[in-house]
Protein backbone atom coordinates (compact mmCIF):
# COMPACT_ATOMS: atom_id res chain seq x y z
CA UNK A 1 0.00 0.00 0.00
CA UNK A 2 1.45 3.44 -0.93
CA UNK A 3 2.24 5.89 1.83
CA UNK A 4 -0.69 8.07 2.89
CA UNK A 5 0.67 11.25 1.21
CA UNK A 6 0.87 9.50 -2.21
CA UNK A 7 -2.72 8.28 -1.90
CA UNK A 8 -3.92 11.76 -1.05
CA UNK A 9 -2.14 13.20 -4.09
CA UNK A 10 -3.16 10.49 -6.56
CA UNK A 11 -6.91 11.19 -6.58
CA UNK A 12 -6.71 14.96 -7.23
CA UNK A 13 -4.05 14.34 -9.89
CA UNK A 14 -6.36 11.91 -11.73
CA UNK A 15 -9.24 14.39 -11.53
CA UNK A 16 -7.01 17.22 -12.72
CA UNK A 17 -5.74 15.11 -15.66
CA UNK A 18 -9.29 14.31 -16.80
CA UNK A 19 -10.17 18.01 -16.69
CA UNK A 20 -7.06 18.83 -18.74
CA UNK A 21 -7.95 16.20 -21.34
CA UNK A 22 -11.37 17.79 -21.81
CA UNK A 23 -10.12 21.38 -21.76
CA UNK A 24 -9.31 21.30 -25.48
CA UNK A 25 -12.90 20.53 -26.32
CA UNK A 26 -14.18 23.51 -24.39
CA UNK A 27 -11.66 25.95 -25.81
CA UNK A 28 -11.70 24.81 -29.45
CA UNK A 29 -14.38 27.34 -30.42
CA UNK A 30 -15.70 29.93 -28.04
CA UNK A 31 -18.61 31.24 -30.11
CA UNK A 32 -20.82 29.94 -32.91
CA UNK A 33 -19.41 32.06 -35.75
CA UNK A 34 -15.99 33.00 -37.03
CA UNK A 35 -16.03 36.34 -38.86
CA UNK A 36 -13.40 38.01 -41.04
CA UNK A 37 -13.06 41.75 -40.35
CA UNK A 38 -11.43 44.03 -42.93
CA UNK A 39 -10.91 47.77 -42.75
CA UNK A 40 -10.76 50.05 -45.79
CA UNK A 41 -9.04 53.42 -45.56
CA UNK A 42 -8.38 55.52 -48.67
CA UNK A 43 -9.26 52.52 -50.84
CA UNK A 44 -6.66 50.32 -49.14
CA UNK A 45 -8.12 47.10 -47.74
CA UNK A 46 -6.42 45.14 -44.95
CA UNK A 47 -7.19 42.77 -42.13
CA UNK A 48 -8.26 44.75 -39.09
CA UNK A 49 -5.43 45.06 -36.56
CA UNK A 50 -5.97 42.92 -33.47
CA UNK A 51 -5.31 45.94 -31.24
CA UNK A 52 -8.32 47.76 -32.76
CA UNK A 53 -10.57 44.71 -32.43
CA UNK A 54 -9.50 44.18 -28.82
CA UNK A 55 -10.19 47.79 -27.87
CA UNK A 56 -13.60 47.91 -29.55
CA UNK A 57 -14.82 44.60 -28.17
CA UNK A 58 -14.13 45.64 -24.58
CA UNK A 59 -17.19 47.22 -22.99
CA UNK A 60 -15.18 49.73 -20.97
CA UNK A 61 -14.12 51.33 -24.28
CA UNK A 62 -17.47 51.20 -26.11
CA UNK A 63 -19.95 51.35 -23.22
CA UNK A 64 -22.09 48.89 -25.21
CA UNK A 65 -23.10 45.48 -23.88
CA UNK A 66 -24.29 44.27 -27.27
CA UNK A 67 -20.75 43.39 -28.36
CA UNK A 68 -19.89 41.44 -25.20
CA UNK A 69 -20.38 38.21 -27.16
CA UNK A 70 -17.40 38.86 -29.40
CA UNK A 71 -13.90 37.53 -29.02
CA UNK A 72 -11.00 38.88 -31.11
CA UNK A 73 -8.87 35.91 -32.21
CA UNK A 74 -6.17 37.36 -34.45
CA UNK A 75 -5.68 40.14 -37.01
CA UNK A 76 -8.88 40.34 -39.02
CA UNK A 77 -10.76 37.59 -37.18
CA UNK A 78 -13.31 37.49 -34.40
CA UNK A 79 -15.64 34.88 -33.02
CA UNK A 80 -19.17 36.02 -32.23
CA UNK A 81 -22.37 34.59 -30.85
CA UNK A 82 -25.51 34.45 -32.93
CA UNK A 83 -26.82 37.47 -30.99
CA UNK A 84 -24.27 39.76 -32.67
CA UNK A 85 -25.53 41.37 -35.90
CA UNK A 86 -22.44 41.63 -38.16
CA UNK A 87 -23.81 44.62 -40.12
CA UNK A 88 -24.54 46.56 -36.92
CA UNK A 89 -21.14 45.62 -35.54
CA UNK A 90 -19.52 46.93 -38.77
CA UNK A 91 -21.41 50.27 -38.65
CA UNK A 92 -20.64 50.85 -34.97
CA UNK A 93 -16.99 49.85 -35.48
CA UNK A 94 -16.65 52.21 -38.48
CA UNK A 95 -17.96 55.11 -36.43
CA UNK A 96 -15.73 54.25 -33.47
CA UNK A 97 -12.58 53.92 -35.61
CA UNK A 98 -13.28 57.14 -37.55
CA UNK A 99 -13.88 59.14 -34.35
CA UNK A 100 -10.54 57.93 -32.99
CA UNK A 101 -8.65 59.00 -36.09
CA UNK A 102 -7.68 55.52 -37.24
CA UNK A 103 -8.25 56.62 -40.83
CA UNK A 104 -5.78 59.54 -40.58
CA UNK A 105 -8.56 62.06 -41.23
CA UNK A 106 -10.43 59.80 -43.67
CA UNK A 107 -13.52 57.74 -42.86
CA UNK A 108 -12.87 54.09 -42.07
CA UNK A 109 -15.04 51.45 -43.73
CA UNK A 110 -15.43 48.02 -42.14
CA UNK A 111 -16.51 44.87 -43.96
CA UNK A 112 -17.39 41.71 -42.10
CA UNK A 113 -17.82 38.35 -43.80
CA UNK A 114 -18.23 34.82 -42.46
CA UNK A 115 -14.92 33.01 -42.30
CA UNK A 116 -14.75 30.12 -44.77
CA UNK A 117 -15.42 26.87 -42.91
CA UNK A 118 -12.63 24.32 -42.82
CA UNK A 119 -13.61 20.74 -43.47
Amino acid sequence: MPPKNEMQQSKPRRERDSVNKNAGWYTAAMYARKLRVEVIVNGERKACPLEWLDAFCMRNFTGSAEFDDTLPITEGQIEASLRVDPSHFARAFEEWLTKRGKGNGQPVRVEIQPEASRS
